[in-house]
């Protein structure tokens, strides 16, 4: 089907400015960054975005035909506004001066993030968070503990959500903030998983500050700016298995290392397809319709993502993310079985000599990530019945009450 005259006029725009400006041969790590700024600086990085802050006003759909452009020249850099979860959210609820401040960096690398959402008592609860932020002037001063974080150790900044409000009801006493990680009284311990890798990590806060003209959003509805923070992550992990690749941490050095050290091959690179072909077992009945399977979850997929993005352009809290995210658990899983079901009983071998299977249990094992953050899978389920299938909310006994009552909050009442 041919392009409509709009996108056929995006492409040729994109062919001519790259045209003038990509020079592929050029030594990227002398001008990597060179490139990335003048990308940003034309509103390639970002398309979507707004033309004043680093874009160019676009469609998510057109902004798609220059990432797409742009993956076609082997120039890096493109589809920023469709996978930079905390540039999105600065976007849709950050003040001017938040923007001015912190988009550009974001999109240049220069500033790197993380999600403070998760605690040890506000896991799948998240509106139950303990971690407290105190106004002192024009200050907020922070104390409490996250957990599961990805990415801790390199982050220049996290997106925050904090108590601010203890009077209400837990969901209207949230503050949402983007966060410096690089000051005293902030400390991250890596988490060593069953992987070998440690990318998640927990961060202990101990009289840590942030500005206020660093929060985002209002004071005390910090839950509306998590709704877009978390559509955005659904709709990334549920995007795209190199999306999933990337925020498991599977490109992190410790994991790279790891790899090396075990002689396995990185994950993911022995697509179930490929690998068929190269061991001979694509004519099996069997497996060709397992794969077939597979490739249906991952069309119907790219469809439901295409949909979800389409409505966080109005800053909606799509049911569509939560089904391409949960959709997108069941084809990481189910390329795993299948990778499984190819290899036979090599498939429960590990090590140097056996890198086939090495990436198979390596993908099965990870496959957990995309079933857990962003909320997991049963969320997901909850979140779908309730949104879609017009079933009744389950019981919430302290949903209305001030969370200072809440018994889960008692011994930082008592304590805190």
């Amino acid at each position: 089907m041919a392009d409509s005259p709009e996108v056929e006029s995006v492409r040729a725009e994109v062919r001519a400015w790259l045209a003038a400006h990509w020079k592929p041969d050029r030594s990227p790590a002398r001008s990597l960054a060179e490139w990335i700024a003048k990308l940003v600086d034309a509103g390639y990085a970002a398309p979507s975005w707004p033309v004043e802050w680093f874009g160019r006003g676009l469609s998510p759909e057109l902004s798609a035909v220059v990432a797409d452009e742009l993956r076609r020249a082997g120039a890096p850099g493109g589809g920023r506004d469709l996978n930079d979860l905390a540039g999105n959210t600065i976007v849709a609820h950050g003040s001017d001066d938040l923007k001015r401040r912190a988009l550009r960096p974001l999109l240049t690398n220069e500033a790197t993030w993380c999600l403070l959402y998760s605690e040890p008592g506000a896991g799948s609860d998240l509106a139950a968070v303990q971690t407290r932020a105190e106004r002192d002037g024009d200050e907020w001063v922070v104390n409490g503990q996250k957990v599961w974080t990805s990415f801790a150790q390199q982050a220049t900044h996290g997106l925050l959500i904090a108590r601010t409000n203890w009077d209400v009801p837990k969901h209207l006493g949230i503050t949402f903030f983007y966060f410096p990680m690089r000051q005293p009284g902030v400390e991250v311990r890596p988490i060593r998983q069953i992987t070998g890798g440690a990318h998640f990590n927990e961060v202990f806060f101990t009289d840590a500050r942030v500005a206020d003209a660093d929060r985002v959003g209002e004071i005390d509805a910090g839950w509306r700016v998590l709704q877009t923070a978390l559509a955005y992550e659904r709709v990334l992990l549920g995007g795209s298995e190199q999306s999933v690749d990337n925020i498991a941490g599977r490109a992190s050095d410790d994991e790279s290392r790891n790899d090396s050290e075990h002689g396995a091959a990185a994950p993911g690179s022995a697509d179930p397809a490929t690998l068929a072909r190269r061991l001979g077992r694509d004519q099996d009945p069997l497996v060709r319709q397992a794969i077939a399977h597979l490739y249906s979850l991952r069309m119907v997929n790219q469809w439901t993502t295409s949909r979800g993005l389409a409505e966080l352009e109005h800053n909606s809290s799509s049911s569509a993310a939560s089904l391409s995210k949960l959709a997108m658990s069941e084809i990481l899983h189910t390329a795993a079985r299948v990778g499984a079901q190819i290899l036979g009983a090599e498939s429960m071998l590990d090590g140097p000599d056996h890198s086939d299977a090495a990436s198979v249990n390596r993908a099965a094992l990870t496959a957990y990530v995309n079933s857990i953050g962003g909320g997991t899978d049963q969320i997901q389920r909850n979140i779908l019945g309730e949104r879609v299938l017009g079933l009744p909310r389950e019981p919430q006994v302290d949903r209305d009450i001030p969370f200072r009552d809440v018994r889960k909050a008692e011994a930082v009442r008592r304590f805190g």
